[in-house]
């Protein structure tokens, strides 16, 4: 009898250990502190507060937490578009996107072409003098932008094209053998009306 009731106990102390385990494993994370004084559990903490050794330096949207994000990143941002200007870019966008289209059917997506069509709709080149200063026109048309793949870069066949509708408003475009793409933005900070690379 008095084995029986040895095991019986070893039994139960086994299985609270598992449930005791079971439930602390199940809390989600959550980290529960009492109040000894009214002996009631204090809440979680809010998610806007920073984790144990996280840097209280985040900036507010900042996209991997990283101190200083917004600020290294300003870079990749486009400017803001007055609404006079988001139309107008709209206008040119309508205008364009019909002929990428066309081009991306007939698989003529070399810079050439692509440069040819645009002008046909009545744009002219961009040039730019000393210092990258802005002398004329609207239009720039270039291939498409290397990029890295398992161990090397490779540069896609295809063209972009960047048209400068105001100076806080423009019409970003590409067409290439998988597809086509025709959209509105304000410039870059560095590149114009070109999405910077992803490293700087």
């Amino acid at each position: 009898m008095l084995t029986s009731t040895r095991e019986r106990r070893r039994r139960f102390a086994a299985v609270a250990l598992l449930l005791g385990t079971a439930i602390s494993l199940t809390a989600c994370g959550e980290q529960r502190v009492t109040d000894s004084a009214a002996g009631v559990p204090n809440p979680p903490p809010s998610s806007g507060q920073s984790s144990p050794g996280a840097t209280p330096y985040v900036e507010p949207g900042a996209g991997d937490g990283a101190p200083h994000y917004n600020e290294n990143n300003a870079f990749r941002r486009p400017g803001a578009m007055s609404a006079d200007s988001a139309e107008a870019a709209r206008k040119e966008a309508d205008r364009i996107e019909p002929v990428l289209r066309r081009l991306w059917k007939e698989k003529k997506w070399d810079v050439e072409s692509v440069r040819a069509a645009m002008l046909k709709l009545g744009y002219e080149e961009e040039r730019t003098g000393a210092g990258g200063k802005r002398l004329g026109g609207t239009l720039t048309v270039k291939g498409m932008s290397p990029r890295f793949e398992t161990d090397h870069y490779v540069t896609p066949e295809g063209a972009r094209v960047g048209l400068r509708v105001h100076d806080d408003a423009c019409v970003t475009a590409f067409v290439q053998k998988t597809n086509y793409q025709v959209r509105t933005n304000g410039p870059y900070m560095e590149t114009g009306c070109f999405e910077p690379p992803s490293g700087h």
